[in-house]
C-alpha cells in the first residue's frame, strides 16, 4: 500500500470514527431518553405527582447562584449538552461532511427547508396572540430518538441515511442555537453581556498563547456561563460558544476535541439528556388537560409544525436541490430514502421542550405544546420507520442512475 493511500485511509477513519462513536452513543442514549420521558409522564399522572412538583420545585444554592432543580437542569447541565453539540459542529465545519462545500449544501439546503417551513406552518395555524411566541418549538430536531429509531431498524437502512440525517440535524442545530440566542433572549444587560465576551476573549488568549490544559479553561468557562446566565441570552448559548472555539485538529499531537467529545458525549447522553427529560416531560394530564391540549390550536400548530413542516420542507428541499444540480446525496441513499430521514426529523423532543419553557410562562400552553410534541414525535417515529423500510424493499435508481435492490445500499 503506498504511503499516499495509507494517509488518506487515516484521514477517512480520523473522520468516520468519531462519527460512528457519536451515532452509537446517540442510538443508545435515545433509549435511555425514551425511558426518563415515559417515567416523567408516569410519575407526573400518578398518586404520587405532587411528589414530582415538590422535587424539581426545591431550590438549590451552588456558590452565589440559587435555583430551583429544574432551573439547574435546564440552564446549568443543559450547558453541557450544548457544549458537546457545539464540539460536533466545529467538528462537521472544519474536518467534517460540512468542510466541502458541495457535500454540505444539500443537508444545508434541506434543514433550511425543515426549518421555515414548519414555523410558517405553526404561525398559519395559531394565528397572533402568546401562542404565537412558540413558533421555534418545531424545528429542532431531536437527534437521540432519531438515531434510536434507525438503530431499531438495523442493517437493512443504508449507512449513508444516518450520515444524511445526522448532517441535517447538525445544521438543524446550527440554526435553533440561534433562534435560542435572538428570539428567547430576555431583555439584556449589557455589562454582564460585556463580561460574558471579556470571559470569551480570555480564551481566544489562552488558545492563542498555547494553553492546552483542559483544567486550566475549567473556571473560565464557569465565569463566562456565570456572566451569560445573568446577560439575559440563555445560559446554553455559553456552552455553544465554548464548543466552537475548541480546536478541532490536533493540539502539540493531541486530540483535544476527540478527546472532550469521547470523554462527555456519554455523560450528556446517559445523564445529562434523561435528567432533562424527567424533570420537563412530566405533564399532568389528569382533570381535562388532555382533552383541552387536544383541542387547542397550539398543540396542533406543533403536530402540523413537526409532521407536514418536517417532511415536506426537507424532502421538498433535497427534490428541488437535486433538479437544479446542487448537492450530492451520500452513497447509496435515493431520494425515496430521504422521505423517510425527513419523516425521522419530525421528532422534536429534547430541544422542542426545551424552547416551549423559554416561550411560555402560562402552564396551560405549555401543557398544550408538550402534548403535541409528545404526539408529533410519537407519530414521526412510526411514520419515519415505515417510509424508510418500505423503501429498503423497492428497487429503484438512486443519484447517479445506479439501481440496486434490496438490504444495503437502498432497494
Amino acid at each position: 500500500m503506498t504511503k499516499a493511500r495509507e494517509a488518506g485511509l487515516g484521514a477517512v477513519r480520523r473522520v468516520v470514527g468519531p462519527l460512528r462513536r457519536f451515532a452509537h452513543d446517540e442510538a443508545a442514549g435515545g433509549v435511555v431518553l425514551l425511558l426518563a420521558a415515559v417515567a416523567a409522564l408516569v410519575w407526573a399522572n400518578s398518586p404520587a405527582a405532587a411528589g414530582y412538583e415538590g422535587l424539581w420545585r426545591s431550590s438549590l444554592t451552588l456558590g452565589p447562584v440559587t435555583e430551583d432543580l429544574r432551573h439547574w437542569v435546564n440552564d446549568g447541565l443543559m450547558v453541557l449538552f450544548f457544549f458537546v453539540v457545539g464540539l460536533e459542529i466545529k467538528r462537521e465545519l472544519v474536518v467534517g461532511e460540512l468542510r466541502d462545500r458541495r457535500a454540505a449544501a444539500l443537508p444545508a439546503l434541506a434543514a433550511l427547508g425543515g426549518v421555515v417551513l414548519p414555523a410558517l406552518l405553526f404561525l398559519l395555524v395559531v394565528g397572533g396572540g402568546p401562542e404565537a411566541r412558540g413558533w421555534g418549538v418545531p424545528l429542532a430536531t431531536d437527534i437521540a430518538f432519531a438515531m434510536g429509531v434507525l438503530a431499531l431498524l438495523g442493517s437493512r437502512i443504508p449507512a449513508g441515511v444516518k450520515l444524511f440525517l445526522l448532517s441535517v440535524a447538525i445544521v438543524d442545530d446550527i440554526i435553533a442555537v440561534g433562534i435560542i440566542a435572538v428570539a428567547y433572549t430576555e431583555a439584556l444587560d449589557f455589562g454582564w453581556l460585556l463580561a460574558a465576551g471579556g470571559g470569551v476573549a480570555v480564551v481566544a488568549v489562552m488558545r492563542r498563547v498555547g494553553v492546552d490544559s483542559v483544567v486550566a479553561y475549567v473556571p473560565v468557562g464557569l465565569f463566562v456561563w456565570y456572566a451569560t446566565l445573568h446577560s439575559g441570552v440563555h445560559a446554553t448559548i455559553a456552552g455553544v460558544l465554548l464548543g466552537l472555539m475548541t480546536p478541532a485538529r490536533p493540539v502539540r499531537g493531541w486530540a483535544v476535541l476527540d478527546r472532550l467529545q469521547h470523554g462527555l458525549h456519554p455523560i450528556t447522553a446517559f445523564v445529562v439528556v434523561p435528567l432533562f427529560a424527567l424533570a420537563n416531560a412530566g405533564v399532568d394530564l389528569r382533570g381535562g388537560a388532555l382533552g383541552e391540549a387536544v383541542g387547542s390550536r397550539l398543540a396542533w400548530a406543533v403536530v402540523l409544525g413537526l409532521l407536514v413542516g418536517k417532511v415536506v420542507g426537507i424532502g421538498g428541499a433535497v427534490w428541488l436541490a437535486l433538479r437544479l444540480r446542487v448537492g450530492v446525496l451520500p452513497s447509496g441513499v435515493s431520494p425515496r430514502l430521504v422521505w423517510g430521514a425527513a419523516a425521522l426529523a419530525g421528532i422534536g423532543f429534547t430541544v422542542s421542550l426545551f424552547i416551549t419553557d423559554l416561550a411560555y410562562a402560562d402552564p396551560a400552553l405549555v401543557t398544550q405544546a408538550k402534548v403535541g410534541i409528545f404526539a408529533a414525535s410519537a407519530v414521526a417515529a412510526v411514520l419515519g420507520s415505515a417510509l424508510l423500510l418500505g423503501s429498503t424493499r423497492r428497487r429503484e435508481p438512486v443519484a447517479g442512475g445506479r439501481r440496486t435492490s434490496g438490504e444495503g445500499a437502498d432497494g
